[in-house]
């Protein structure tokens, strides 16, 4: 059996950006363990191309969630990376960290090294911003970030004049001092091409002697001895192989894969997993449980002016914009579908903002079999506005439904299960509508298309909301981050508690959710991780 001081299993965020530290110093071998393949493949590395990946079987794991009651019993899509990068391979690239009140509320549950003071240098080390450095931006790091203030659509320009009329402050930096207001989102790009985790952390290491990247290679078993983990159990080829850690395993499967694998192998609720004949390591009805995502919906709308629509779907649109995007590097393909947003709360009394905008200079009502219609939009000049709930209350689980590896495990979202986040949407909804009624958009929107005028009462707009919302693909949180085995599966070291050489990194240890995009703080949990191994191997 071969060994290696480390095994991570996931090239994912948190996962690539763990393999190029523990490698840096030349002292360590490490082996990186993906269930998916490449990266180089066309529609990954531009931009926009993450519309053709959605349903993608060979880089997205397609998973689906049981059918929900707060999502009118929708069974929701979920996408997930399955390639190297993992899901920064396929996201929609919106660079956010979330607020400082998020990280300091995971440092006050008991987990020291967590606040925002503590992780803000992790955060600039990791950037090359584009925007330059200053107190709160890093410049010369591994992941550039692009500014895209000079290239969004011209319609982005209504928008934000538009939220400014509606009474927000315009923010030229979501991840500067304050993150409430309108502006346009920084992107995790460079020269046009998509920056995941991969390109930024992962391709650098695997040119170093002492890393192995395997891909194709689905992790099965965490193997122990005792109360040790000692290696991992994998499918290769439809060959089952085993490998040794000499130091640690390190779980960065993420939200959905870290407590398959865990329960799997014998950590997990006590009672679940007898029921599967799966023997208890470690009972903790924590792996699994706790999850927590934000949930989005769109408000469509026609207008008067051309938006990407008129561009993106006529044969020599396409034509068009390929050539642009191909010769040069720019143009819409080199951009997120979400060109700018914002933060806003709900009620003034809150202390932060609680909800996420988006702005689309495009329109995809009209559905098309297979994938994600982002490259042949609507045939007429549409646009929407969207928003997602930055810290919802709703709590969900993740849990195995046999002891088969290649099962999907059972997705229970939970969506809108509180009265809080109901009250938090529908307050949002209309928030959306007055953005749309100020002069700089009423001007030109000649209608609303989705929901419609027709949906005015406060019943009909939850009604609509909840079979309208899904994912924003944001789940955290089933390995929670906490001191406690109680409420908690792994401790601030990010050990999995009552196990000796195991740690879960990636964005399922969030002891809550952050507000906004989760991917820059599932790679800032890849450094800050791999730092706390590296602490404890010096």
């Amino acid at each position: 059996m071969q060994t290696y001081d480390f095994i991570v299993v996931g090239s994912g965020s948190a996962g690539s950006v763990v393999a190029e530290r523990l490698s840096a110093n030349g002292r360590f071998s490490v082996l990186v363990l993906e269930a998916g393949g490449t990266d180089r493949r066309f529609f990954v590395q531009m931009p926009l191309g993450y519309g053709k990946t959605f349903f993608d079987p060979a880089v997205n794991w397609n998973y689906k969630a049981e059918p929900d009651p707060g999502l009118a019993g929708n069974a929701d899509h979920w996408p997930r990376g399955k390639l190297l990068g993992g899901s920064s391979s396929i996201n929609a690239m919106v660079w956010i960290r979330g607020q400082r009140e998020d990280f300091d509320d995971w440092r006050d549950a008991g987990n020291p090294g967590w606040g925002f003071d503590d992780l803000l240098p992790v955060f600039k080390a990791i950037e090359d911003n584009e925007a330059g450095a200053d107190a709160w931006r890093g410049r010369g790091g591994p992941l550039h970030v692009t500014d895209c203030s000079a290239s969004v659509h011209p319609l982005t320009r209504r928008y934000l004049k538009a939220a400014q009329e509606a009474g927000l402050p315009f923010n030229p930096d979501f991840n500067g001092a304050s993150q409430e207001g309108v502006g346009v989102y920084q992107i995790s790009t460079k020269n046009g091409r998509r920056m995941s985790a991969a390109r930024a952390f992962l391709r650098p290491a695997m040119k170093r002697g002492n890393v192995r990247v395997e891909t194709g290679a689905l992790a099965t078993r965490i193997l122990f001895e005792g109360r040790r983990a000692v290696g991992i159990e994998y499918e290769k080829n439809g060959r089952s192989q085993s490998v040794r850690a000499a130091r640690e395993v390190i779980i960065s499967g993420g939200s959905v894969n870290s407590p398959q694998l865990l329960q799997l192998s014998g950590i997990g609720p006590t009672d679940l997993l007898k029921s599967l004949g799966i023997e208890v390591l470690v009972g903790n009805d924590n792996v699994g449980a706790n999850l927590q995502d934000h949930v989005g919906i769109n408000y469509t709308f026609k207008g008067k002016e051309p938006t990407l629509n008129q561009l993106l779907r006529p044969w020599w649109g396409k034509l068009l914009v390929g050539a642009q995007y191909l010769l040069l590097r720019s143009g819409p393909l080199s951009l997120s579908m979400n060109n700018a947003g914002g933060f806003f709360r709900t009620d003034p009394a809150l202390s932060r903002p609680n909800m996420q905008l988006y702005f689309q200079a495009f329109s995809t009502v009209i559905p098309k079999s297979g994938e994600r219609p982002i490259l042949t939009p609507d045939p007429w000049p549409g646009f929407s506005i969207g928003l997602s709930n930055c810290r919802p209350t709703s709590r969900g689980s993740i849990m195995i439904r046999s002891n088969n590896p290649r099962d999907y495990p059972k997705i229970v979202p939970n969506a809108f299960s509180t009265e809080t986040d109901v009250a938090e949407m529908l307050t949002a909804v209309k928030f959306l509508r007055r953005i749309a009624a100020m002069p700089s958009m009423a001007e030109i929107i000649v209608e609303e298309v989705l929901p419609g005028p027709s949906i005015t009462s406060d019943a009909d707009l939850i009604q609509d909301f909840r079979k309208r919302s899904g994912t924003v693909y944001h789940p955290v949180s089933t390995c929670r981050m906490g001191p406690d085995p109680a409420t908690s599966a792994v401790d601030p070291k990010l050990r999995v508690h009552g196990i000796d050489g195991l740690r879960v990194i990636d964005a399922s240890i969030f002891p809550n959710n952050v507000s906004g995009n989760t991917n820059a703080a599932s790679i800032m949990t890849g450094a800050k991780g791999a730092d706390l191994v590296l602490a404890d191997h010096a």
